[in-house]
């Protein structure tokens, strides 16, 4: 690189051609004109003094030079991003824009009443939710918040621990109606089970554990925590779910309840720098306190476990 870039506009530029794959396409989504963009590209190029894309027939293709420079790009975006959502309220104010990053399944399947309640308690106050299973890095300000399954280790945080989450294994009733309760875990052999297909954190967590399932044991194998929740709901099998979210669905039946358990963590986290900041500490305090009791032990409903079928 010849100089600091200082133009975000050439480097938003720079980023929307490469998810678009086309100089066109990154004009729709910036609601540019095709030669806007191109000079954009070209001046970009410039400054910085190598080529950033081969061009064809076909659309644009990214060089190692452009490669090299996308997480760098990306850490620009984010600050702009974070920056106007500061811009969007006062600090000291119920205003706003609060990013907040969760599991897919704690997104779709937990968080959603919660965020509810928030949105009657503080109506001027927008959330931005996103769901991916990659923990994201809040020191480049990618969220404002983050609820999370694992203990952060970066500094510069403002982390809440929640408490342990248990992890039992589920059925649908129908599925038990079908096929049995198994009495053993050496029995689920013969069951159809649920699990996790190339996840390293998850597999490396079922390996500390020393559980006794493996990639091969598994019939249908997602990464999606939320598909692994859904097939269960639909009968499809035995697999995994949170104690406190199987309490909300009467038709999972614990499986082996005294046999298998895992312990996660919960963790509400926020960077050091928002503190002051009034719409995220509502929010911060608010899932604190809701996530506290959706994890608070309650008892097993009487009737959850059906006699086995035959």
């Amino acid at each position: 690189m010849n100089e600091p870039v200082e133009n975000w506009d050439l480097a938003r530029a720079f980023l929307a051609v490469l998810e678009a794959g086309s100089l066109s396409g990154a004009a729709r989504s910036l609601g540019l004109t095709q030669p806007t963009v191109g000079r954009q590209i070209e001046a970009f190029e410039t400054r910085l003094g190598v080529p950033l894309f081969t061009r064809s027939r076909h659309g644009v293709k990214p060089t190692q030079a452009a490669l090299d420079l996308l997480p760098h790009a990306e850490t620009m975006a984010a600050a702009m991003a974070a920056l106007e959502r500061s811009a969007s309220g006062e600090a000291a104010e119920a205003r706003g824009t609060v990013r907040l990053t969760v599991s897919e399944l704690m997104g779709a399947a937990v968080l959603p009443p919660m965020l509810t309640r928030f949105r009657e308690a503080h109506p001027k106050v927008a959330l931005e939710l996103v769901l991916s299973d990659r923990i994201d890095d809040l020191l480049r300000r990618a969220a404002d918040i983050a609820v999370r399954m694992v203990r952060p280790s970066q500094a510069a945080l403002v982390a809440r621990h929640i408490g342990p989450v248990p992890l039992s294994l589920y059925a649908h009733r129908d599925y038990i109606a079908r096929h049995g309760m198994p009495a053993t875990l050496a029995q689920l052999a013969s069951h159809t089970l649920i699990g996790p297909d190339a996840d390293p954190w998850l597999a490396g967590v079922l390996a500390a554990k020393s559980t006794p399932f493996s990639r091969d044991l598994f019939d249908l194998r997602t990464d999606s925590g939320l598909a692994q929740f859904e097939a269960l709901r639909a009968g499809y099998g035995i697999g995994g779910c949170q104690d406190a979210l199987a309490r909300s669905h009467p038709d999972l039946v614990p499986v082996l309840h005294g046999d298998f358990r895992m312990m996660l963590d919960c963790w509400v986290v926020m960077h050091e720098d928002l503190r002051t900041s009034r719409r995220v500490r509502l929010l911060f305090d608010h899932l604190v306190a809701e996530l506290t009791a959706y994890l608070k032990p309650q008892e097993t409903r009487p009737g959850r476990i059906p006699a086995p079928a035959g």
